[in-house]
């Protein structure tokens, strides 16, 4: 698998359109952090580390709906494997008007459009939620 991220966040939308209340995803470092954001922000539930069915570590991601319509309307990757997205902190995008969040990895750790303002940092730009 060459985008792991890009595979999560695919795994997400696809159980969102079914309605499915968790979906399970390979673990890794990256994914977990990226999910505290959406944790912190408020676009899932929760996760937690279980063990999948052939013995690998995977996590387990509480999906969140609000009358029935999944919270995450936009789902998109920014920075892909064939051409990364890298940006200062005067150019991290807002999105939506600010009503959506950009997750970006920075010096500091992966962390939401907002905290890296406040932290004053740049970095890749790994995906945006509305």
């Amino acid at each position: 698998m060459n985008d792991p991220l890009g595979d999560m966040l695919t795994r997400i939308r696809n159980a969102q359109m079914r309605g499915k209340s968790t979906v399970e995803t390979p673990a890794s470092k990256l994914r977990a952090w990226v999910l505290d954001v959406l944790a912190d922000e408020g676009y899932i539930r929760g996760y937690e580390t279980a063990t999948g069915k052939d013995g690998h570590p995977a996590i387990q991601i509480s999906l969140k709906y609000f009358d029935g319509t999944p919270v995450i309307r936009e789902l998109k990757r920014v920075s892909k494997p064939g051409r990364r997205v890298y940006m200062g902190v005067k150019d991290i995008p807002s999105v939506r008007q600010g009503l959506g969040v950009s997750i970006v990895s920075t010096p500091k750790g992966v962390m939401s459009d907002a905290h890296a303002r406040n932290a004053n940092v740049g970095g890749e730009v790994l995906c945006t939620v509305f």
